[in-house]
């Protein structure tokens, strides 16, 4: 069995359709756990919209103050739309539902399906696949994505460990 060479740093991209609510709220929480982590200098995060009419806004006025009632600020946050590029540059590109995952599989190449994955999926305990788009709702939707998202959260940060950890790939120099 061929041994895999170790990488520099796991690389995880987060979708939704706008690039301003879901997926920006799962980069900035992904990202407040990575920074409190051992692994924080071994994983890069960000997120992107399957949609462009967002592009160089900032996210939601009301997910942005969800999450800072959690203490995470996503004032620094502008809107990107996901390119074809984005299956060579990520190791994990997770979509929020069924209609992203959709969009991102016409464009993803045969090779790269493996990185493919609902976020969701890391909680199976939830019982749920999808993220709701809390767009038009009021603000407990914002909260209940908040919630999913740290479900998911803990269990992606479980399966990089025991992928890139147990047994070592990432940068030789980790500390775990």
């Amino acid at each position: 069995m061929e041994q895999s060479k170790p990488i520099d740093k796991v690389k995880v991209l987060f979708v939704c359709m706008g690039n301003i609510c879901r997926s920006p709220s799962a980069e900035a929480v992904f990202h407040n756990h990575i920074e409190t982590s051992d692994l924080k200098p071994y994983v890069e995060v960000a997120s992107a919209g399957t949609h462009d009419y967002h592009v160089g806004q900032p996210a939601d006025h009301r997910s942005h103050k969800a999450a800072l009632d959690r203490g995470i600020d996503m004032g620094k946050h502008r809107a990107q739309h996901f390119k074809k590029e984005h299956f060579d540059e990520y190791d994990y590109i997770l979509v929020m539902d069924d209609t992203n995952y959709n969009h991102v599989m016409k464009m993803c190449p045969n090779n790269r399906q493996d990185k493919v994955h609902y976020f969701l999926d890391f909680a199976p305990q939830l019982g749920v696949r999808e993220v709701p788009d809390p767009y038009y709702g009021g603000p407990d939707g914002f909260e209940h994505v908040l919630d999913l998202i740290e479900a998911a959260t803990a269990g992606l940060m479980s399966e990089i460990r025991s992928r890139y950890v147990d047994p070592p790939r990432l940068h030789p120099e980790i500390n775990v």
